[in-house]
């Protein structure tokens, strides 16, 4: 059965780090006789996972076995999907764990890897292209570096870079004007890639995602069939239709069904995509908002980094287009100038570390709509 994982959510934020266990708390029961204290330690939902998570030699022997299902008739390791699995089994394979994995399967791991980090910096990046604020970036970056697994988190490598972005952090806040200088740092690297036109950064063929979006409703319609059902793409109260699930599929496949370049889907999924898009993107748009807490400055940061963080399929699929980007621009400048012109001290707009990004300004589109009149204006 194919599926499809839900790893785009358009949304592309900086999170903020939570920690993993609660402050102990004691509790303590007298008598006039005896007395006794309980120390009681309450676990965090991540920990509460962490322990409910198969041992690693469990996960490597469940890589080996989905890594064979993807390598069927000749498939080379370079040309695998590896977007379906998690963090954890990527790792497995791109470690060589237990020595249950080849060279070329490590090769096709470590690629994964390099995208996945990149994905997580598109979004970040695109706001350091208008603010010239690279710090944003190195959030972005050691929050992903702190989703990593046990065992990632136990090598020398993870070890030596979360240690490269706090000490570049170090130095942009105690020079915000100055490019920090630190060797292995992840920030860097990505930077100085993009600028030169070097993103490794691979999307995969496009029409490949619409072939595997089109298996996984194919799996859908058969199951439905199998329960002595229909497959519904619309609201229904039939109680012989299943509903399509298309809570599975990244924004990438979804956008493939939207867009239907190769003539793989019928109208009513076509219909039925798009309404999940617009969905997302109205998530998306009220996330922003929401985490903006009524500064137009950072809702407009926001929009841009979810912006980033989209392939141009998603894009176009959402509408979210130039015009979006430049009206997302201007309102954040005009913040920007705002707050300066007032002298607020909290003003998002930054000079600092330009060298890092020299030549890389915001869009020229010259458009003088607002970003409220864009957004109103989208569904007309």
């Amino acid at each position: 059965m194919t599926t499809i994982s839900a790893t785009s959510s358009y949304s592309t934020y900086y999170p903020t780090p939570s920690s993993t266990l609660s402050s102990p708390t004691s509790t303590s029961n007298a008598s006039s006789s005896t007395s006794s204290a309980a120390t009681t330690v309450t676990l965090s939902d991540a920990a509460l996972a962490a322990m409910n998570q198969p041992d690693f030699s469990t996960v490597v022997a469940q890589t080996r076995t989905a890594l064979d299902a993807l390598l069927v008739n000749g498939t080379k390791p370079a040309d695998v999907d590896l977007s379906k699995l998690d963090r954890r089994q990527l790792f497995a394979i791109a470690s060589i764990a237990q020595g249950r994995f080849t060279a070329d399967e490590q090769a096709a791991a470590r690629s994964e890897q390099q995208n996945r980090l990149d994905a997580a910096l598109a979004g970040p990046f695109a706001v350091a292209r208008v603010t010239d604020d690279i710090e944003g970036l190195y959030t972005a970056a050691l929050a992903w570096l702190d989703g990593a697994s046990t065992e990632e988190k136990a090598t020398p490598a993870w070890t030596t870079q979360r240690a490269a972005l706090l000490e570049a952090q170090k130095q942009l806040a105690a020079a915000p004007s100055k490019t920090p200088q630190v060797a292995g740092d992840i920030v860097a690297d990505y930077v100085q890639r993009v600028t030169a036109g070097d993103d490794s950064t691979t999307l995969r063929d496009f029409d490949a995602v619409a072939s595997d979006a089109r298996a996984a409703l194919d799996a859908q319609i058969a199951a439905a069939r199998a329960a002595g059902k229909a497959l519904s793409f619309g609201p229904t109260s039939d109680k012989s239709t299943q509903p399509v699930d298309f809570s599975q599929f990244d924004s990438r496949s979804l956008a493939a069904i939207a867009l239907n370049q190769d003539g793989k889907f019928s109208t009513q999924e076509i219909s039925a995509a798009r309404q999940a898009i617009a969905q997302r993107s109205s998530k998306t748009i009220l996330a922003g908002l929401n985490n903006a807490a009524s500064d137009p400055a950072t809702f407009a940061r926001n929009l841009i980094s979810a912006y980033g963080s989209m392939s141009p399929e998603e894009r176009q699929a959402a509408g979210w287009s130039d015009r979006l980007y430049s009206a997302a621009v201007a309102t954040y400048n005009t913040a920007a100038n705002i707050a300066n012109i007032f002298g607020d001290a909290t003003a998002s707009s930054s000079t600092g570390a330009l060298s890092i990004l020299d030549g890389l300004g915001a869009s020229t589109d010259d458009s003088s709509m607002s970003l409220a009149s864009y957004l109103n204006s989208a569904d007309a």
